[in-house]
């Protein structure tokens, strides 16, 4: 291990080649590449190796790779600055900042929440207090740059802006989330000039919008509920190329401080949503016609910080808001059925003390191979795991670091596994993004 010149930054050791077969792709969309957290890269090791971390400002956003390129998003001073990294090294391609007034009015970070997003051209972000801005990939030259809060005059919601925007052919999907309208409103990628806008009487909440193809047609479900009395808010659908709104479906909780975080889950002709507020969960099966029928509600499954995971027809997600009381929960896609509920204590060791953690509000990648999958738990612990409608199985588990409000899924490209550390850990580590070696063969 040695210090690298570049201020900031530690070079550990070089990753492993990328075996001959392996199959990899970009990380450059919330979710992953196919917006639901599913991962077809392959070969993979369990026991992750550091190949580099550097400091970071605030923020809980989730890393963006694409094309060897990490973007990292993150609040320095009181600038929102965004960083193009290069994947192998971390050494820092270009950097671009701008002023960023804001305060949280609950008293979290001020940094921003969206993931960065790409089309391997551009490079998008939204920040907390609604800065829309799109940068050249290559150069982190501004292309165009909207204030979308002080133009379509959106008020500041509970924690500021934090759904991610969507890339759908030519244009950048993104929730505005005036009550009085436009709720959505797609923009040229290119140009920043709307092309549409779409829905109204909700307001923005913390769930980023899903496109799909539901009998034959392009389709956008954006979940809508954030700072609004009395509370409003629900699956809105959306024709992709108009904006015209296909159908409503109001699915809120009453309790004022509350809000629809977990993004919706479209399986084939059907689409899962849910919130953690007393609501629950709950199934639709979309027509051709548009409507839809409700299939089935679960009030204890509520996902939150994290967007459940379907995989062979059962999903898989964090029920609660917690951080205490949030169990991994396997539902039957069918029939809202549960089918078991596991919260692990996983001791961890710290400064010669054991320390007893759990998952907590953890994140999810599953991948095609088998039942595994990745797990990221709030604090720091990263676990492979097997998952099946029998139950739930730890095959091995590495502690990455002790700090809070671990809670951005962690992006995977090419073997590599990028990790934000978001708060100063418990051994003194300041905020990070870390790159893990995961190549296998």
């Amino acid at each position: 291990m040695h210090q690298a010149k570049e201020v900031g930054l530690t070079f550990h050791a070089p990753p492993k080649p990328l075996a001959a077969s392996a199959v990899t792709h970009d990380w450059r969309d919330f979710l992953g590449p196919s917006h639901n957290g599913l991962s077809t890269e392959s070969p993979l090791r369990e026991t992750p190796k550091l190949v580099w971390e550097r400091t970071k400002g605030e923020g809980y956003a989730s890393p963006c790779v694409v094309a060897g390129k990490v973007i990292v998003f993150h609040r320095v001073g009181e600038q929102e600055t965004i960083e193009c990294l290069a994947a192998e090294t971390g050494k820092r391609l270009w950097k671009s900042a701008y002023a960023a007034p804001y305060s949280d009015r609950y008293g979290f970070s001020a940094g921003p929440r969206c993931q960065p997003i790409s089309d391997g051209k551009f490079v998008y972000t939204y920040g907390v207090a609604g800065m829309l801005t799109c940068l050249s990939l290559s150069s982190g030259q501004v292309v165009w740059k909207r204030d979308i809060a002080a133009e379509y005059k959106v008020p500041q919601n509970y924690f500021g802006v934090g759904a991610t925007p969507l890339l759908e052919g030519n244009v950048l999907i993104v929730i505005v989330g005036k009550d009085a309208g436009p709720s959505v409103v797609a923009f040229d990628k290119a140009t920043g000039k709307q092309v549409w806008a779409g829905g109204k009487g909700w307001t923005a909440g913390y769930a980023s919008p899903i496109v799909a193809t539901v009998h034959g047609q392009r389709r956008i479900f954006a979940f809508l509920g954030g700072d609004s009395q009395p509370t409003q808010g629900g699956l809105l659908c959306l024709e992709a190329t108009t904006g015209k709104v296909m159908f409503t479906f109001p699915w809120r909780a009453r309790r004022y401080e509350s809000v629809n975080a977990s993004a919706p889950v479209v399986i084939g002709n059907q689409v899962f949503i849910s919130e953690c507020y007393g609501m629950g969960g709950t199934l639709l099966d979309l027509k051709p016609d548009g409507t839809f029928t409700q299939l089935w509600t679960n009030k204890r499954f509520g996902t939150h910080f994290m967007t459940a995971i379907h995989k062979d027809g059962y999903l898989y997600g964090i029920d609660g808001h917690g951080p205490q009381n949030a169990p991994l929960v396997c539902v039957e896609l069918k029939t809202g059925k549960e089918l078991w509920r596991e919260e692990p204590e996983w001791e961890v060791q710290s400064q010669g003390k054991t320390l007893r953690l759990a998952p907590a509000l953890a994140s999810l990648i599953a991948f095609k191979e088998k039942d595994r999958c990745l797990m990221m738990g709030e604090y720091g612990q990263l676990a492979w795991l097997e998952l099946s409608p029998k139950g739930y199985k730890e095959l091995s588990r590495t502690s990455l670091f002790v700090a809070r409000e671990s809670w951005g899924t962690p992006a995977l490209s090419r073997g590599l596994l990028t990790v934000c550390q978001n708060e100063t850990g418990v051994e003194g580590t300041s905020r990070r993004v870390l790159c893990f070696d995961l190549r296998g063969g």
